[in-house]
C-alpha cells in the first residue's frame, strides 16, 4: 500500500481558481460573502511577519486579488519606484529592517492615490496611524471580517464602486 494515496492533496499546493470561487462551500466563510470588489484588484501586502502576511495573501488570493507580499519597506519602496502599480495595499506600521515602519510607503501610495489599510498591533492613537487618517485601522489579531470592511471601506472612499458578490 502506498504512503501517498488517491485522496491526498498538498496543502500547499495553489489552488485553481474555479475553486477559490468555491471557497463558501469549504467553510471559509466571509471571503465569499461580498469579495467582488476585490475580483482582479492588484495588492500589496507589506508585513515582516511571514505567517501573518501568507493568511492576508491567501486570504485575498481567495477573494479573487492578485498579490504581492513583501516584508519590508525598503523592497516595497524599490518596487514602487520600479513601476509596481497597485490598486490596494495592507500595510503593518511596525517593521524590521532599517525603516523600522511602514511611513514611507504609506506617503508614496498616498501621493499616487492607492488606497491603503493599515493591519497592525498597534492602536489607532500611534502616531504613523494619525499621519494617515483616511487609512481605515484594522488591529491584530484581526477578524476576517474587519479586514474586509476596511479594504472595501478604503476602495469606497478612493471612487470605487462598491461592487456587491
Amino acid at each position: 500500500m502506498s504512503f501517498l494515496n488517491a485522496n491526498f492533496r498538498n496543502p500547499y499546493q495553489t489552488m485553481p481558481r474555479a475553486e477559490k470561487s468555491s471557497l463558501k462551500h469549504s467553510g471559509m466563510t466571509g471571503v465569499t460573502d461580498n469579495h467582488a470588489f476585490l475580483d482582479g484588484k492588484r495588492c500589496l501586502v507589506l508585513d515582516d511577519e511571514f505567517l501573518i502576511a501568507l493568511d492576508i495573501q491567501q486570504t485575498l488570493e481567495a477573494a479573487g486579488a492578485i498579490v504581492i507580499s513583501i516584508s519590508s519597506a525598503e523592497d516595497a519602496l524599490d518596487a514602487l519606484h520600479g513601476g509596481a502599480k497597485f490598486d490596494l495595499a495592507v500595510l503593518d506600521i511596525k517593521l524590521s529592517g532599517k525603516a523600522r515602519n511602514s511611513t514611507s510607503v504609506a506617503a508614496l501610495l498616498s501621493e499616487r492615490g492607492t488606497p491603503f489599510v493599515y493591519l497592525t498591533g498597534m492602536s489607532i492613537d500611534h502616531v504613523q496611524a494619525q499621519s494617515f487618517p483616511a487609512a481605515p485601522l484594522v488591529e491584530k489579531p484581526y477578524e476576517l471580517a474587519a479586514l474586509m470592511a476596511a479594504l472595501r471601506t478604503a476602495l469606497s472612499a478612493n471612487g470605487e464602486p462598491n461592487r456587491a458578490a
